[in-house]
């Protein structure tokens, strides 16, 4: 493609061609239509061309079906109709960089963040706490940042928040009340949160977010994240990739509006993000999403129905992509009707109408102008994208990504020294210092007359007065069992005590 400066997404029936300007690729967009409608195909031809001018892509892919990007697509059914309808060449069909990437391991490279990384406001909406299980989360990094101590995976924040509740009364003046009821509620999130998967997707090492930031023979390189299996937790899905989108507004300089974005990501089932969302969490996104453009990103939202998203974001998305919603219900209806409102008005076509009325692979769609500006609304057909429109098989997939360089990076997980291997490491220290105390204080009794010296005084000088026997033998003995059970159950006391109340686990 000679024109990187637009790229040509659409044609109306009349064939006028409906462009995107590279510039303001940075300004967001969204996708939206009922299943089945085609918005997986415009999101499809979107990323190819931002990999075409050599802008590396963030795909989620929820049904699997996105991986035949990496093959050139075939010139055979719907593809070679629309390869015909539009008038393009042979040529057009090509294939994109793609890597794989699977917070399991299982179809791609795994993908693992720290718990430090995700941080408290975001785990908390993961492990669904309340305000007040919230504020304790909140504390127990507070302590972990205060102390030094490392959050990697769930093991370190277990023992954190452990160490914490076991030790209540000295934080609680500094730091606030540790309830115990919140501290096993979350206990109780995280046990559930581990049987749900979760002990993959936190530890080392975390995902370095420039290797997704690569070109290929100046190509951006399309990463397409495998959420399969993911998608059956939701929590864990969308705290990912809010997680993403923070850390890139985080770490990223601000460049202003560039020629075309260093980085665009592309969110499938949008609404995920938003489902039991707080206010403050919302008001946090809707920031990063306004902001982050200035960073270079652009961020684009696929979901069914526009009024999945709050209204906050969806009024920092500029670029819109319409496929059909159908109204069977009166609350249909009214959706279709807010949506039509959307858009701004063209005089030619009566939005609320066609919205229902298109075919798969066409949508209403509006960009922004030269002037950021928004175009009025227009009924066009989505080009067919240039790669593979069926997925590649399982084992194509498993040699490409076990083939790639980043695989042996991350491939195995790592247990560096964190808070779990520093707070056993505090308790054994206590424990063989409560030891030594034990010891230093029956030695110190040892050294004065006491009931057992008595007995085995007299038992001597019975056998010195009878020359031995019995009677001295069994006094002996009843003196040495009765001292050797009393230091026994002294130490075991104090042990236990100790145990007990400064490590809290085995």
């Amino acid at each position: 493609m000679a024109d990187m400066t637009q790229f040509e997404l659409a044609r109306t029936e009349e064939g006028v061609s409906q462009y995107l300007l590279s510039k303001m690729l940075n300004r967001h967009g969204l996708i939206a239509g009922a299943t089945g409608t085609g918005k997986t195909v415009s999101l499809r031809k979107m990323a190819e061309y931002f990999s075409a001018a050599g802008v590396p892509v963030f795909l989620v892919d929820v049904k699997g079906d996105l991986s035949g990007l990496c093959q050139s697509g075939q010139k055979s059914g719907i593809i070679a109709q629309r390869l015909e309808k539009f008038s393009l060449p042979d040529s057009y069909l090509q294939s994109y960089p793609v890597r794989f990437w699977d917070v399991f391991g299982e179809s791609g490279i795994p993908v693992r963040v720290t718990v430090s990384q995700m941080g408290p406001m975001l785990l908390s909406r993961l492990l669904q706490l309340n305000a007040t299980q919230e504020g304790l989360l909140n504390l127990v990094f507070k302590v972990a940042d205060d102390r030094g101590l490392l959050l990697y995976d769930l093991k370190d924040l277990r023992s954190t928040l452990q160490h914490v509740a076991d030790n209540a009364s000295l934080y609680r003046t500094q730091y606030g009340n540790v309830s115990a009821a919140s501290v096993g509620a979350i206990q109780r999130s995280l046990l559930q949160l581990e049987n749900e998967g979760a002990n993959k997707l936190f530890g080392e090492p975390a995902l370095n977010l420039e290797d997704w930031m690569q070109t290929e023979n100046g190509q951006g390189v399309i990463n397409i994240l495998n959420a399969e299996k993911l998608m059956n937790s939701t929590g864990m899905f969308s705290a990912f990739l809010l997680w993403l989108m923070a850390e890139l507004f985080n770490t990223l300089p601000e460049i202003g509006d560039p020629d075309k974005p260093i980085f665009v990501m592309f969110f499938d089932e949008a609404h995920l993000l938003f489902d039991g969302a707080s206010k403050a969490l919302i008001a946090q996104i809707e920031q990063v999403v306004r902001l982050i453009r200035s960073k270079g990103v652009g961020v684009y939202f696929c979901t069914q129905s526009p009024l999945d998203l709050p209204d906050a974001v969806l009024g920092q998305l500029s670029h819109r992509v319409q496929h059909a919603l159908r109204a069977f219900t009166p609350r249909d209806q009214r959706a279709v009707k807010s949506v039509a409102e959307t858009f701004r008005t063209n005089p030619n076509i009566n939005v609320s109408e066609a919205i229902s009325t298109l075919a798969v692979g066409e949508a209403l769609v509006s960009f922004l102008d030269e002037k950021g500006m928004p175009t009025p609304v227009e009924r066009a057909w989505i080009l067919p994208p240039s790669s593979q429109l069926s997925p590649i098989d399982e084992a194509e997939r498993k040699r490409a990504f076990q083939s790639d360089p980043l695989y042996r990076i991350y491939k195995d997980e790592t247990d560096s020294y964190s808070a779990y291997e520093a707070l056993l490491e505090e308790a054994q220290k206590a424990q063989e210092q409560a030891e030594a105390e034990a010891e230093a204080k029956l030695a110190e009794k040892n050294k004065k007359p006491g009931i057992f010296d008595a007995i085995v005084k007299g038992a001597t000088g019975q056998r010195k007065q009878s020359g031995g026997g019995l009677a001295y033998d069994v006094a002996n003995s009843i003196a040495q069992t009765a001292r050797r059970k009393a230091v026994s159950s002294i130490t075991r006391t104090i042990t236990r005590g100790i145990l007990g109340a400064i490590t809290g686990k085995k």
